[in-house]
């Protein structure tokens, strides 16, 4: 099973109002284990980054200027995530900003149902609580100590491992394997165990009394017997 964990980084809340993408973080996962792979890029906004979004990430303007702008990324990120479930935390906010990036240069947009919301499933889990993903680190004791501004990759592999933990953790997944593996030794060694000769069985006949005495009972019976 192929997963991709994503991250982005942006100008400001919403596209429509000319905001951008900065920087997009996606890390494969294959049966929940982080394989190594990864897509990373910071991206030239082609615009001006605003006090407030620099507060958050820390990625100013002079740093992006030189950056590869989306569209000469677009086609690498598209082939990295495939066809794979993607999962994010608020699906919502960066599926926005990826959709209106790729309309841009006219290649397809991503289906929100092919996302896993790490903040939705919180929210059911937790309902009422804190559910950021820095909430989330501290509720799953996920070092997240060097995580001073928000970063696209560093906050995927964060993800990564909060999202591990939601889905009921790595032990828990190895538990699952184990007990499936030690049921299938168990049936093992029972059907090995009772394995029976039938050759050496003795076969005890009723006598005539007890064949009577049985038909007799069978006969009181108000419903069809397999006895008979």
């Amino acid at each position: 099973m192929r997963e991709i964990i994503i991250d982005t980084e942006t100008t400001g809340l919403d596209p429509k109002s000319g905001h951008r993408i900065v920087e997009i973080g996606a890390l494969e996962m294959i049966n929940r284990v982080l394989t190594g792979a990864q897509f990373h890029y910071y991206l030239n906004p082609e615009r001006d980054m605003p006090t407030e979004a620099y507060r958050i990430h820390g990625i100013s303007g002079e740093f992006l200027k030189n950056k590869p702008v989306f569209k000469d990324v677009a086609i690498e990120f598209l082939q990295f995530i495939a066809d794979s479930k993607l999962v994010i935390h608020n699906a919502q906010f960066d599926v926005k900003f990826l959709n209106h990036e790729l309309s841009l240069i006219n290649q397809p947009s991503i289906e929100l149902n092919n996302t896993i919301d790490t903040l939705a499933i919180s929210r059911k889990m937790f309902p009422g609580m804190k559910i950021s993903l820095d909430a989330l680190c501290k509720r799953f004791n996920v070092d997240n100590s060097t995580r001073q501004f928000h970063g696209a990759l560093k906050d995927a592999v964060l993800l990564a491992e909060v999202y591990i933990e939601l889905m009921g953790g790595r032990q828990g997944f190895f538990e699952i394997t184990n007990n499936n593996q030690q049921q299938k030794s168990a049936m093992a060694v029972i059907t090995t165990s009772y394995k029976v000769d039938s050759a050496k069985l003795k076969v005890i006949s009723p006598t005539r009394a007890e064949l009577e005495n049985h038909n007799n009972f069978l006969t009181k019976l108000t419903v069809p017997s397999s006895w008979s």
